[in-house]
């Protein structure tokens, strides 16, 4: 699987972005998708994770309330709604995947495949 993540970009305070994370290959319905973050200086952090039919999400605390997560399978897209944000949401933001394992696993060694990822950047 190959995954695309686009959408990012400079906001303020407050405002929303919604980011995309395209992928290729025809199982991609079958793997549980999670979204990271990375801010300069600081590990990758865990996100959101969404089940692998769209049914059930699960959040970290710092973004729950303000984050959605949702996925398309139909056009092998998962998509990370963000609104209210905030400048300590400032990162590059991951999308991945993994298929073995329960989803919403907040580890990173947990997924298989990683996007690239996307620079979102907030300012005050």
């Amino acid at each position: 699987v190959q995954l695309q993540a686009s959408g990012g970009g400079l906001v303020q305070a407050g405002g929303s972005l919604r980011l995309s994370c395209a992928a290729s290959g025809r199982t991609f319905s079958a793997y549980n998708s999670g979204w990271f973050r990375q801010a300069p200086g600081k590990e990758r952090e865990f996100v959101a994770a969404i089940s692998w039919n769209g049914d059930s999400t699960y959040y970290a605390d710092s973004v729950q309330g303000r984050f959605t997560a949702s996925r398309d399978n139909a056009k092998n897209t998962v998509y990370l709604q963000m609104n209210s944000l905030k400048p300590e949401d400032t990162a590059v933001y991951h999308c991945a995947v993994h298929k073995v394992g329960p989803f919403g696993s907040s580890r990173t060694d947990s997924y298989d495949y990683w996007g690239q990822g996307t620079q979102v950047t907030v300012s005050s």
